[in-house]
């Protein structure tokens, strides 16, 4: 089975289309699938839905597509340091479905799974709870949340091999393994490829079982918050 691709534009041949489901990676700008979402953003594909965290920053991440007006709609749990999502959101032009960031990765984690719902206790007694099914476990109040199945997921990763087995590089794991794991088809853009075999089996982050093309590219690697002092 061929993984391996030329660019990102040769990796989305054939997937894309309007309205479409697609799961992506990444944390602030951290771990982000920039050259897919690049790509995404050349081909014009509208009506996009996106599980990911957050939106990036305006000029970086998913918020490259909402300043191009083709995100529909997010399903996120931070959207803070984006003015254009906040913009958008608050003027009633972007949906948004509010998931506290351990309730997305589970989300993410159950559809890849194939687990169509779970029950959890974050957001019982809050608007998160507002039209889901109550349950009581042990005389306390949990709530049900369904599994993300995605018809696209996006990620970023540090190395793979061949195969498509990933290694993540620190915090870029992030919801890495998780929105991979929950699409259809899994996308991985990557900073190295190494033949198959030289992978110390025990580093493996995600089995290449999950991921079906690769690519491989520079990436940016942008700061979203920098501190300094005098010295």
């Amino acid at each position: 089975m061929k993984k391996i691709y030329g660019s990102a534009s040769e990796a989305l041949d054939g997937l894309l289309f309007d309205g479409m489901f697609i799961a992506a990676g990444g944390f602030g700008l951290c771990g982000i699938p920039e050259l897919l979402l690049d790509a995404i953003k050349d081909a014009g594909t509208k009506d996009l839905t996106f599980a990911s965290n957050n939106a990036g920053v305006d000029d970086f991440g998913i918020g490259i597509l909402l300043q191009t007006r083709q995100v529909k709609k997010m399903i996120s749990s931070y959207v803070g340091e984006n003015a254009e999502f906040m913009r958008q959101y608050l003027s009633g032009e972007l949906e948004l479905e509010f998931n506290p960031q351990g309730t997305l990765a589970e989300r993410m984690r159950a559809g890849g799974c194939g687990i169509p719902g779970f029950y959890t206790k974050t957001g019982v007694g809050t608007v998160i709870a507002d039209g889901k099914e109550h349950k009581d476990f042990r005389g306390e109040t949990y709530i049900m949340e369904e599994g993300i199945f995605a018809d696209l997921s996006i990620v970023k990763a540090w190395k793979a091999d061949e195969t498509g087995n990933l290694v993540f590089r620190k915090t870029a794991r992030n919801f890495n393994p998780p929105a991979a794991m929950c699409g259809k088809v899994c996308i991985a853009e990557v900073e190295e490829i190494v033949p198959t075999g030289s992978l110390d089996p025990d580093v493996i982050h995600l089995p290449g079982i999950y991921v079906h093309r690769l690519i491989q590219g520079e990436h940016e690697k942008r700061i979203e918050q920098r501190t300094t002092r005098a010295a």
